[in-house]
């Protein structure tokens, strides 16, 4: 079970990735807007943020340059899930540092497989440098 925070102002799209995301055993924290996103995402350090462009107070985009700036969030997966359909929008996001972006409307299907890859991979890297720590040699002064 991974925590999720989902910054959407919508609360209908709210409920429906909520429930998407619940149904595939994960736990699942709405927040309408983007400023409140950010102050929750750096109290409660969930193991994945998915953020909508366009949100009242900070849009998405803002919000990933801001935890992309964290040295205790930045490592933390992203998925951009927006209306938003044009190239240099998707460009821009991934340019802030998102890790995917999908498009609305989305299936409930392919938004779960996008998830749980984005919480696997994210696991392997944090295990690979676990690894990597213990196997340093320790110096000595």
């Amino acid at each position: 079970m991974a925590r999720i925070i989902y910054a959407e102002d919508d609360e209908l799209m709210g409920e429906i990735v909520r429930d998407t995301l619940m149904d595939a055993g994960h736990a699942v924290g709405v927040i309408g807007d983007g400023v409140t996103a950010l102050q929750v995402a750096q109290m409660k350090k969930p193991d994945l943020i998915i953020l909508d462009c366009s949100m009242p107070k900070m849009g998405g985009v803002e919000v990933l340059r801001r935890i992309r700036g964290n040295h205790q969030l930045f490592y933390t997966p992203v998925l951009m899930l927006t209306g938003r359909l044009s190239a240099a929008d998707e460009r821009i996001a991934f340019e802030a540092g998102a890790t995917e972006y999908l498009r609305k409307p989305f299936d409930r299907d392919e938004l779960v497989f996008i998830v749980e890859n984005m919480l696997e991979d994210f696991k392997k890297r944090q295990a690979m440098q676990r690894d990597n720590m213990a196997k340093r040699p320790v110096r000595s002064i």
